[in-house]
C-alpha cells in the first residue's frame, strides 16, 4: 500500500512518516498544496492524508480539484476541530477527518479501514445503468457507444456518478467543477447540464440526469 501525506510540519511529517513506515506501509511526503497536486496526477495512490493548512494552495482546494479526477480515499489531519470545518471537508469529498492532537493508534486504525475500504470498492470504472465511465483511459460509453465530452463535461459527469442518488444544488455543482461562488445571474451550470443531456441522454430510451425542481440535479436510474 502506497500513500501520500500532504503536510507542511516538518516535526509531524517525520513523525507520521516515521511510524506508517514502521507499520509496513509505503509513504511518500510533500509539504505544500501544488507537490501534492502533482504527485496525486503522476502516482497511483491508495490513501492521501492531507492537512488543511497546506502552502500555496489549502487542502479545502486540494480536494476539490482532486475529486474531479481521482477516487482515492481522503483522510483529513488537522487542527481545526470546527464542527463547520469537520461537515466541510467531508462535503468536500474526504472519507474521514481527524483532529490534531490525535493518538497515532486511532491514526493507524482509520488509515487501515480506509485502505480495506478502498480496496474493497478499487474500480477502473465507475457504472451506472448502461453508462461507464473508465477512469483510467478517461474514456465513456453508454450501451457500448463512445461518448465523446469536453474536459468540462467530463467533470461535471464525474462529479454525478462519484454521488449517485444524492441531490447536487447548482451552488455545488458550480464550486466543484468550475472553482467559482456561484452567481444566481450565471447560468453556467444550466448551459453545462444540457450539454451533458444532449451526449449522455438524449441519444438514449431512458434519461439519467434529473432535475429536482427548487433543489438542483441527480444523476440515478429510474424506472
Amino acid at each position: 500500500m502506497r500513500l501520500l501525506l500532504a503536510e507542511d510540519e516538518a516535526h509531524a511529517g517525520e513523525y507520521l512518516v516515521k511510524g506508517l513506515s514502521e507499520n509496513g506501509l509505503m509513504v511518500d511526503w510533500v509539504r505544500t498544496g501544488p507537490d501534492a497536486l502533482h504527485q496525486v496526477d503522476c502516482v497511483d495512490y491508495d490513501l492521501l492524508i492531507l492537512d488543511v493548512g497546506l502552502p500555496e494552495i489549502d487542502g479545502w482546494e486540494l480536494i476539490k480539484r482532486i475529486r474531479r479526477n481521482h477516487a482515492m480515499p481522503v483522510l483529513f489531519l488537522t487542527a481545526r476541530d470546527r464542527i463547520e470545518d469537520r461537515v466541510r471537508g467531508l462535503e468536500l469529498g474526504a472519507d474521514d477527518y481527524l483532529v490534531k492532537p490525535f493518538a497515532f493508534s486511532e491514526l493507524l486504525a482509520r488509515v487501515r479501514v480506509l485502505l480495506r475500504r478502498g480496496k474493497q470498492q478499487e474500480s477502473d470504472v465507475l457504472t451506472l445503468a448502461d453508462l461507464e465511465v473508465h477512469l483510467l483511459r478517461r474514456r465513456v460509453e453508454r450501451a457500448g457507444r463512445r461518448i465523446d465530452l469536453t474536459a468540462k463535461e467530463y467533470a461535471l459527469l464525474l462529479l454525478f456518478m462519484r454521488r449517485q442518488g444524492e441531490v447536487l444544488s447548482r451552488t455545488v455543482i458550480a464550486e466543484q467543477v468550475w472553482d467559482i461562488n456561484f452567481d444566481s445571474d450565471t447560468n453556467v451550470v444550466e448551459v453545462a447540464i444540457r450539454r451533458l443531456r444532449a451526449k449522455v441522454d438524449e441519444p438514449f430510451a431512458k434519461p439519467l440526469i434529473h432535475t429536482v425542481r427548487g433543489f438542483g440535479y441527480v444523476m440515478e436510474e429510474r424506472e
